[in-house]
């Protein structure tokens, strides 16, 4: 591989702010922020969903609503073909 021009591939942390879970794995994103964990500095990723987090992996039918989308939308067309059953957690 020619030097210069290949990304810089390093271990990076990638948190998932919707329950808190924290894993480490390869990547070449660019981040600002840095965090320490297990006693050792990586590049910081904060990501909403994970698989620790996702419905099709827990099971569990979870609504992430972050600019009140969900409400406005069901104040508009109600339960209207709604084929999900939803839980308030």
């Amino acid at each position: 591989m020619r030097d210069g021009i290949h990304p810089n591939y390093r271990e990076v942390l990638f948190h998932d702010v919707s329950n808190d879970f924290k894993f480490i794995t390869r990547s070449t994103i660019n981040t600002r922020d840095k965090i320490e964990f297990e006693g050792k500095e990586y590049p910081l990723v904060k990501i909403e969903v994970s698989a620790e987090s996702h419905p099709f992996y827990t099971g569990k039918h979870k609504i992430v609503d972050t600019a009140g989308r969900v409400d406005k939308f069901r104040k508009k067309f109600g339960t209207v073909g709604s084929k999900t059953a939803i839980s308030n957690q």
